[in-house]
């Protein structure tokens, strides 16, 4: 019996070798510092709960006037308050759940060509930010931030008004520091890589043309550009000023927090050498503080309209009784103890300003705070504030102006604020105000400095800037006659405020002559209310009408200063326009940085001969316009033919 037909074994293929891992192409991703989940939910339920308490806070006057301070009030109060508390701490909860889960999606990554981040939980959003078109590396702290050795960075791009700035929040000093150095860096190299392809490009046409033999000369291009590296590295090396020495008290609470650093803020990062840098002194941050007193006009406006709102409240809760009460207050005024009261008055509100003016210019002092401007490497750079920390930097190819304003103050005692324009681009903080108002007026470089010491400033932060011209054309001698009448007439505060109240005079004249008359019947106790409103009307109207004369005459002056000091110049490179008066601006840029450049005229300007100038930057949101009125038709037509391409050679 033979054996049975088995077929071979055929031994199973070995198995494939498992394919090679492609390398990986996705880029390290940066989170944010963790302090975000925690700091951000405190912030929030921290406006939340001031909301509600300033809501509910007239419903409690309500119910304690209308139910006293009974047993049932405080529990309804008691009541209110423990369900308040667990809203806020039930919203909490939910804030700090969101805050972990955006967490995990909020990152950036830093790649060859672009930065990119990374947010959104159910919307997911990317911003690509290409390395050429950076403009600026802000950041600012708060001072809780700057406890934990976080910031927020700020990203500006050159899309004006129209682009939102890339901001990155909570991220570590340290963090901050090495992203700021990277960006310029990659920008940079980037840049370089261009200048060297063009340069090859330029040598390869020149080989094509024709090159005759080994021995060929560099191409004219190549030649160039490395002449002006060259000179450009001569320039920063040796022919920079040496760094100015400034300090004031503030200062050594500055160098603490640059010790300190804060919980997280980690190493400091090298981000470049600086070859110009200065501070203020002690005299020119008590002079900067005392100028700085916007906030004060604010804070009494703000004073006021509580007052008003208080005085409300309680007329409304008195319903009847306020008839008598004002009856009994028109009656004190007739007396003579209402004249001691106005006194005592009148010096309280003058108390009462100086201290908010002394509060605000302390205010002032902490926010300029270790202010330092520097020069490093192509980049501008400024930080101020002793507890809200803000650091600016612009590459020196982005500022668009160089702005020397001289308030009235500023001018009698010979000082300026030095200022740079820039492209600014919006932020989601700018809607909520937080950001600083500093940051709001461009780049100050130095908000109170003798005028002596802005060439040397300049020479040593921005010596592109060194060519301005000097030659200035001032406006026509017509100008005078015409802002005359345009500021002290047309435009005049105190004519149109002497208009007023010789027209409210004879209102009140003609209702008195018309009650002697018997024209006008009064019903009975409206007759000691129409002689309290003639005896203080009367008087209020002839300080509106000593006042109107001071500004008259205020406004006069200005306009003479104007007519004399406003003036404009221009040479190969840069134009400058300076608009004199008791506050003076001069404003100095690049030809090249000039966005639009027009003239326009109304009938009686063009039958005085005279035009108006307005050249246009980038600066600022949505662009600035620097203006000058009344200069003479032949100087405008000379400008314009200054503006037209080669029209400076």
């Amino acid at each position: 019996m033979s054996a049975p037909n088995v077929p071979p074994q055929v031994p199973a293929p070995a198995p494939m070798p498992p394919a090679a891992a492609a390398p990986s192409t996705e880029l390290p991703r940066h989170h944010v510092h963790h302090s975000y989940i925690w700091l951000e939910s405190v912030r929030t339920i921290f406006i939340i709960a001031v909301c509600v308490v300033v809501a509910n806070f007239s419903t409690i006057i309500g119910l304690v006037a209308e139910e006293g301070m009974g047993a049932e009030a405080g529990f309804i109060m008691a009541v209110a308050g423990i369900g308040t508390l667990v809203v806020i701490l039930i919203t909490f909860g939910i804030v700090a759940g969101l805050r972990v889960v955006g967490y995990k999606h909020l990152y950036f990554t830093v790649g060859p060509d672009e930065f990119t981040l990374c947010s959104g939980i159910f919307n997911k959003k990317q911003v690509h930010v290409p390395y050429q078109r950076v403009q600026s590396v802000d950041q600012r702290a708060t001072l809780l931030q700057r406890l934990f050795g976080v910031c927020t960075v700020s990203i500006d791009t050159a899309g004006g008004a129209a682009n939102k700035a890339v901001v990155v929040p909570y991220v570590t000093k340290a963090q901050a520091e090495w992203l700021r150095a990277e960006l310029y860096n990659r920008k940079n190299a980037l840049a370089a890589q261009a200048a060297v392809a063009s340069g090859m490009a330029g040598a390869a046409s020149a080989t094509a043309a024709g090159m005759a033999g080994a021995g060929a000369p560099v191409p004219q291009s190549v030649e160039a550009g490395i002449a002006a590296m060259a000179q450009g590295a001569a320039a920063f090396a040796g022919n920079v000023p040496s760094p100015a020495v400034a300090g004031n008290v503030l200062d050594v609470g500055a160098e603490a927090w640059s010790q300190v650093g804060g919980v997280f803020a980690g190493p400091a990062q090298d981000t470049g050498r600086v070859t110009y840098e200065y501070g203020l002194t002690n005299k020119e941050l008590f002079f900067a503080g005392l100028s700085n007193t916007t906030s004060v006009g604010l804070i009494f406006a703000g004073l006021v309209v509580g007052v008003l709102q208080i005085v409300g409240f309680i007329f409304a809760v008195m319903g009847d009784a306020a008839d008598g009460a004002v009856e009994s207050a028109l009656v004190f005024a007739g007396s003579q103890a209402s004249a001691y009261l106005i006194g005592a008055v009148s010096a309280g509100i003058i108390v009462l300003v100086l201290v908010l003016w002394v509060f605000s210019a302390l205010g002032s002092y902490i926010g300029y705070g270790g202010f330092k401007a520097r020069r490093r490497n192509n980049r501008i750079e400024v930080e101020y504030g002793l507890l809200q920390h803000t650091f600016q930097g612009i590459d020196i190819d982005r500022v668009q102006s160089v702005v020397v304003k001289q308030s009235f103050i500023r001018r009698l005692l010979g000082y300026c604020e030095l200022s740079l324009g820039k492209i600014d681009a919006g932020t989601d903080e700018d809607s909520s105000n937080q950001k600083n108002t500093l940051a709001n007026q461009g780049i100050i470089i130095h908000p109170f400095v003798k005028m002596n010491r802005v060439p040397e400033i300049l020479a040593g932060l921005v010596p592109e800037f060194s060519d301005l011209p000097h030659e200035a054309k001032p406006v026509a001698k017509v100008a005078l006659r015409r802002a005359v009448l345009r500021q002290s007439i047309w435009f005049g505060g105190g004519f149109w405020l002497a208009v007023f109240a010789v027209a409210c005079m004879a209102g009140l004249a003609a209702l008195v002559g018309g009650i002697e008359s018997g024209a006008i019947l009064l019903e009975e106790g409206d007759e000691r209310l129409i002689g309290l409103l003639y005896t203080f009307g009367g008087g209020v109207l002839v300080i509106l009408l000593v006042l109107a004369a001071i500004l008259f005459i205020v406004d006069v002056v200005n306009a003479v200063l104007w007519a004399r000091e406003s003036s404009f110049a221009y040479n190969h490179r840069f134009m400058q326009v300076s608009n004199g008066g008791l506050s003076r601006e001069t404003v100095s840029f690049p030809r090249q940085k000039i966005q639009f450049g027009c003239t326009k005229s109304n009938p009686l300007q063009r039958r005085a001969g005279t035009d108006t100038l307005l050249a246009t930057t980038a600066a600022g949101s949505g662009g600035t316009t620097t203006t000058l009125i009344d200069a003479s038709h032949a100087d405008a037509m000379a400008w314009l033919d200054w503006l037209k391409p080669g029209g400076n050679q």
